[in-house]
């Protein structure tokens, strides 16, 4: 069983900030699994709180997965991932953490099999918890800080990035898919690339 965490912030004053994209890929990928299950099915209603986190444990591609997103609020989110990796008793090689990268443009995004914080502060604080960077992880491009970092990761997306999102959503959701099915290797070597350029490789 693989657990894939999505760092946000709680509440509907942060749903579209920048800072809740991995929120967002967690909810395409709730979509996905629960497209695929007949409406009158259980799976499709089985979002539970547990450790204080929302989660739903369903499949993908014959995968079992949990689905998860923490509810402590970005910077406290080690204490929710400690917390399900302990419960459910998963390796950290099988989970992978979603989150929202300054450094990276948008419309590109990176999974990596291990790595530093790069000074985000929830994978900081997840880092601290589990006191170990081994772990895949999925960075999503939200650009540049534009001003004060604080500010700009709480600020929402304009129209136009939004519409470029629609597709970096839609293509992290792949790579995730491909971990699934496959593994980090071959998730790595096809969608460490930008959206909008298709034959970068990087």
């Amino acid at each position: 069983m693989k657990l894939i965490v999505g760092l946000g912030n709680p509440g509907l004053r942060f749903e579209n900030t920048k800072h809740n994209i991995g929120f967002r890929v967690i909810d395409s990928l709730y979509d996905k699994t629960t497209a695929a299950v007949d409406s009158d099915s259980p799976t499709k209603k089985r979002v539970t709180s547990i450790c204080n986190s929302l989660v739903i444990q369903t499949d993908l591609h014959d995968s079992p997965i949990i689905l998860a997103k923490p509810m402590t609020y970005m910077n406290n989110s080690g204490s929710a991932v400690y917390a399900l990796v302990n419960r459910f008793e998963i390796p950290l090689t099988d989970l992978l953490v979603v989150y929202d990268d300054v450094h990276l443009d948008i419309g590109v995004i990176r999974i990596r099999r291990k790595g530093s914080d790069g000074g985000q502060k929830g994978m900081q604080s997840i880092i601290h918890h589990l006191g170990s960077i081994e772990f895949p992880r999925l960075r999503i491009g939200i650009g540049e800080p534009v001003g004060d970092i604080s500010d700009y990761v709480l600020s929402e997306f304009t129209q136009e990035e939004e519409n470029t999102l629609e597709l970096v959503i839609e293509h992290a959701v792949g790579a995730i898919e491909t971990y699934l099915k496959d593994d980090v290797q071959k998730a790595m070597n096809q969608y460490n690339r930008s959206v909008s350029n298709p034959a970068e490789e990087k």
